[in-house]
């Protein structure tokens, strides 16, 4: 026993690494695009006025968010059917093939129409990929995590989640320093897109070096075997009891048997996904155009701010396989649903870029409660056979209705001369997810992946095979 735990445990951090950097890549593909789009709007737009570029190409830019709930059901689907693995390569093929179409794709003044057609293409494809990307790269993690370190192992997702936009933004210093104006504008756009396609093509090399998740092989065995088959457990055994047979795998059908769990889901990422947007990609604009702080020294706060965020994330799903998950989300209840608007209200009055960075840094300490363990809370939530699925749909839905207007509504109320109820809408968005904190059983204490792992992984760690009963 002694002699081959460290070879696993080099094992899963071999998998976690290769997971990771294709979760990170994904994102910086994901991210160039908004980073970059003010110099390629020129080239897939009619020329005629330029704000009708940024405009399009911002409508492209929401069109990827309508995509992820689709790619969070076909991919999610996909990988309750045929494996992580698979599904985590397909994932970075596809979004290696929409970057690749926006590099390569020529000009309006080229193709014509066919120009932002390609790109609206591309942007649907990305938007599939990282739809799927994110409930398959969560299940994965948290399965071939060491038990008892699920917390810090499948927080790394918001580690190369953050990583990517940083990424994103220093190819585009060094490219602002070696290339003019005019030079962006007409080629070097493409470089990033080249970069991430590139990128994508190594990890889908990676990724098939990737063990499968031990859980899912044991569902595969488990349904070839005549005792299972004999013998069904759980919400299957009331499906045969009744005659019915049991839905398969991955299928809407079988996610239809945990409408508590998908409930669960959009309650625990409403307030979630609006306050990281809120706290990241908004609060760039707000600081500017709001707070009165200029361009480079708002881009040297949030580069700063969001790497010492990438660095509180493993350190708080550490301490969530210590404490549990529940009390990291109830901080994170509790403090952003008090302390947004205290935030937000003085951020929008300081000129001072040492306040602001301290400001915007509380807000990402808030937020770490929850970006570093939501992975988990979701994939403890749904067993094996469903649990891609499970995660990556609800969560999906979630994040195009709510995180991807976060943006939206606080434009429009600003414009409106009401910018501090969008402070209000936020906490308000906290609050109803803190609500669902508060009934949430503790997911780490009856972990399903606990609960279902191979004899090999439980034998290792009997204290949480007690704490983990299997849930019918």
């Amino acid at each position: 026993m002694t002699t081959t735990q460290p070879v696993s445990e080099r094992r899963v951090i071999a998998n976690v690494l290769r997971g990771s950097i294709g979760n990170l890549v994904e994102w910086y593909d994901w991210y160039v695009y908004a980073a970059f789009s003010v110099y390629f709007a020129k080239s897939f737009f009619p020329a005629e006025d330029p704000t009708a570029q940024l405009l399009s190409a911002a409508a492209l830019f929401a069109v990827g968010f309508l995509m992820r709930p689709i790619g969070g059901w076909l991919l999610g689907r996909y990988a309750d059917r045929f494996g992580r693995r698979s599904a985590l390569t397909l994932s970075v093929s596809v979004m290696a093939a929409g970057s690749l179409l926006i590099a390569l794709t020529p000009g309006y003044q080229t193709i014509g129409l066919a120009a932002p057609i390609i790109l609206l293409l591309a942007r649907l494809l990305q938007g599939l990929s990282v739809g799927g990307e994110y409930a398959t790269s969560a299940t994965y993690l948290s399965e071939v995590a060491s038990s008892g370190k699920r917390g810090f192992y499948s927080s790394f997702q918001y580690v190369t989640l953050v990583a990517g936009q940083l990424v994103a933004l220093g190819v585009q210093i060094v490219l602002q320093q070696f290339l003019d104006n005019a030079q962006m504008d007409n080629w070097g756009w493409r470089i990033p897109f080249v970069i991430g396609a590139a990128g994508a093509l190594v990890v889908m090399w990676l990724r098939r070096g990737m063990d499968e998740s031990e859980q899912f092989e044991a569902v595969i065995e488990a349904e070839r075997s005549d005792t299972a088959t004999a013998l069904p457990h759980g919400r299957d055994a009331a499906a045969a009891m009744s005659g019915k047979p049991a839905p398969p795998r991955g299928s809407l059908r079988m996610l239809l048997q945990y409408p508590r769990e998908c409930l669960l889901v959009m309650g625990l990422t409403l307030g979630g996904t609006v306050a990281f947007y809120t706290y990241t990609t908004y609060m760039q604009k707000f600081m500017i155009y709001t707070s009165g702080i200029s361009k480079p020294t708002v881009a040297w706060i949030n580069f700063i701010a969001l790497l010492v965020f990438v660095v509180l994330q493993p350190l708080a799903g550490g301490l969530s396989d210590r404490i549990g998950r529940r009390k990291l989300l109830m901080f994170f209840g509790v403090a952003g649903a008090l302390l947004t608007v205290p935030i937000m209200t003085v951020l929008a009055h300081t000129k001072n870029p040492i306040a602001a960075w301290a400001l915007m840094m509380l807000a990402l300490v808030i937020i770490t409660g929850y970006t570093s363990i939501n992975a988990i809370v979701k994939a403890e939530l749904f067993p094996t056979k469903i649990r891609a699925l499970g995660v990556g749909l609800p969560y999906a839905l979630t994040v195009a209705i709510f995180g991807g207007t976060a943006e939206m509504i606080a434009v429009a109320l600003k414009k409106a001369g009401h910018e501090s109820l969008f402070f209000w809408y936020v906490a308000g968005c906290i609050g109803i997810s803190l609500i669902t904190y508060y009934f949430m059983r503790e997911t780490s204490k009856e972990s399903t992946i606990d609960a279902e792992a191979p004899a090999a992984d439980t034998a290792s760690a009997p204290d949480e095979q007690e704490l983990a009963p299997a849930r019918a």
